[in-house]
């Protein structure tokens, strides 16, 4: 575990905000849902503002590219994304307040059990019910039950996306593509007493993948969003709390730190599918293959990954406690990057070479995430 942080399942990470958020409202979600880790302070309402990939580092890194965030971030200590540290899998811990080896989102592509096929979480697939996949009541519903407005604020686009209805149902969705109708729609909406207001922006996280943290336009970027935080807390009543939170960090993987799949083919044998992502892969084996492959793949990335069964990384607790029907989503090897390393291949997945920023491992930049409250 050199260098890596282990998940706060139960205390500080992403699936213990909104039990705590409802804590801190005063909403009743049962006694199993005290999280002793994370107390908010009280609040008529509250706006829940998550910037996909802003990292604590980070933050902490460029804070003079983001000031009011930063300055928000000097006395609040930092909780942690769950395993892997993935937009699809970081999101669904939110909305559901569960685990990834509880809520079955293990990943930005995991198997379809039973098939040679991956489910891409982001892109989704027509032929899987999102529901079925993730068959979990999310703690929107429950609040909703228990008689607090929920809203959701995304862009148009991801209203009835597969990812939207695994991780966010039962919020009202309020399609919104740009920052002002962002802005207006969640003070509108937080003036209703009792409130919960959650909105989402995933142009840090674009930004980041497609040219790197620290470069002008990801700095840049950053700046718009710290404006945004700071604009839309002067915009709220004084009476309604703003929480400002992110799904996970993000590393930048030059093309020196990186194997490519392709070029060493005694890593293809034994393993009849290739899932995850560049930093955190889930490799399925072939019957009877998987002590060979964790050998060979340890030879091969030497100190540069993690390589271990599934049996290891779930006694890690690196995924919390797993349900029968997650069990087979996870890779039978696991593989989880040190450093800046990744594991890439070019004919299975070309756009992922394309990329600069990777996130998916453990490392203190993918793993912490700021919990700030205003």
């Amino acid at each position: 575990m050199t260098g890596f942080v282990a998940p706060a399942y139960g205390e500080r990470s992403l699936g213990d905000v909104l039990p705590a958020v409802a804590a801190a409202m005063d909403v009743p979600l049962g006694t199993s849902e005290a999280r002793p880790g994370l107390e908010l302070p009280s609040a008529a309402a509250y706006v829940v503002f998550l910037v996909d990939g802003m990292g604590t580092n980070l933050l902490r890194r460029y804070a003079h590219a983001a000031p009011f965030l930063a300055s928000l971030a000097e006395d609040q200590m930092p909780g942690t994304a769950g395993v892997p540290s993935t937009t699809a899998t970081s999101l669904t811990s939110f909305g559901t307040g569960l685990s990834p080896g509880g809520h079955g989102l293990v990943g930005y592509t995991s198997r379809i059990p039973g098939t040679e096929h991956l489910l891409n979480a982001l892109q989704w697939r027509k032929d899987v019910d999102p529901v079925e996949w993730q068959p979990n009541q999310t703690v929107f519903q429950r609040l909703g039950e228990a008689g607090v407005p929920v809203t959701v604020i995304n862009k148009r686009a991801f209203g009835t996306s597969g990812l939207t209805v695994a991780a966010h149902r039962g919020a009202e969705f309020v399609g919104a593509d740009r920052v002002g109708e962002r802005i207006a729609s969640a003070v509108a909406l937080s003036r209703v007493p009792g409130s919960l207001t959650y909105l989402y922006d995933g142009d840090l996280d674009w930004t980041g993948h497609r040219y790197g943290v620290a470069s002008l336009p990801w700095l840049q970027q950053l700046s718009m969003i710290d404006a945004e935080a700071e604009q839309l807390r002067d915009a709220l009543d004084p009476s309604v709390r703003l929480l400002v939170l992110a799904d996970h960090g993000m590393i930048d993987s030059p093309a020196s730190s990186r194997t490519d799949i392709d070029d060493f083919p005694e890593l293809g044998h034994g393993v009849a599918l290739v899932g995850g992502e560049a930093r955190f892969r889930h490799l399925y084996c072939s019957r009877g293959a998987v002590d060979d492959v964790v050998a060979s793949w340890s030879e091969t990335l030497g100190d540069k990954a993690d390589v271990m069964t599934r049996e290891m990384a779930i006694r890690r607790g690196w995924f919390g406690p797993v349900t029968p029907s997650v069990l087979p989503r996870l890779g039978d090897v696991i593989v989880a990057s040190h450093g800046e390393h990744a594991v890439v291949s070019t004919s299975l997945f070309q756009y992922e070479t394309t990329l600069v920023g990777l996130h998916g491992s453990l490392t203190p930049d993918e793993m912490l995430i700021p919990l700030l409250i205003s």
